[in-house]
């Protein structure tokens, strides 16, 4: 049940990516094109992943003027070390690492009194367009699915919010995220077990206060 949770919310934000998704192979395309200096080759990742790299780092950092920074110092990182990217591998579990290395630095710098909070952000309507466009029912009902869930993200401790922010939400393996944040894969089960647990609490104490 906590995991079904997470994957309905997952699933939404999948919708949001299929329309630029692109295959392993045609990324890896692009990424040798970028290697070799074509700035159109780049263009097209920065337009295929920018969505994938906003939505991580809101999650993780929770308000959008911070993820908006967190984005655009992201892709200044990749400009200058793609170079260094190794081609065998797999490129989104590389841009993940560099996505949480950047929220993390921005974490340790930002204000607590300057930083928005995740709801104000949807109710001035900064997050209109990573919202899918859905009959109004549908709609009002999946937002409210999201406001419940980034809100439970926020009350995680930052190592089980990157967790199952990677694993469950970005659907990376065990095994991949365990290495990005350099620990052991039972603690990553672990600490994503713990957040499963506390998400569905927070939701289940929410939608009982709506009864």
């Amino acid at each position: 049940m906590h995991q079904e949770i997470i994957t309905n919310f997952a699933m939404m934000v999948e919708q949001e990516y299929d329309e630029k998704a692109i295959s392993s192979k045609q990324a890896q395309s692009l990424i040798a094109q970028a290697k070799l200096g074509d700035t159109q080759a780049f263009e097209q990742l920065l337009i295929r992943y920018q969505r994938q790299v906003l939505g991580t780092a809101i999650r993780l950092l929770g308000n959008v003027d911070d993820a908006q920074d967190a984005a655009q110092e992201v892709f200044l990182r990749l400009h200058k070390y793609l170079y260094n990217f190794d081609q065998e591998k797999e490129f989104l579990p590389w841009l993940y690492q560099m996505t949480v290395n950047t929220c993390r630095d921005i974490a340790r710098k930002r204000s607590k009194h300057s930083a928005l909070s995740l709801e104000q952000e949807k109710e001035s309507g900064k997050l209109d367009n990573i919202a899918s466009k859905q009959d109004i029912e549908t709609e009002v009902s999946m937002l409210q699915e999201r406001k419940i869930i980034s809100a439970a993200l926020e009350t995680l401790s930052e190592r089980e919010r990157t967790a199952i922010v990677l694993r469950d939400i970005q659907g990376l393996e065990t095994k991949d995220v365990a290495q990005m944040l350099g620990t052991a894969e039972a603690t990553i089960r672990s600490q994503i077990s713990m957040a499963r647990v506390k998400i569905k609490k927070y939701r289940d104490k929410f939608l009982n206060k709506l009864r």
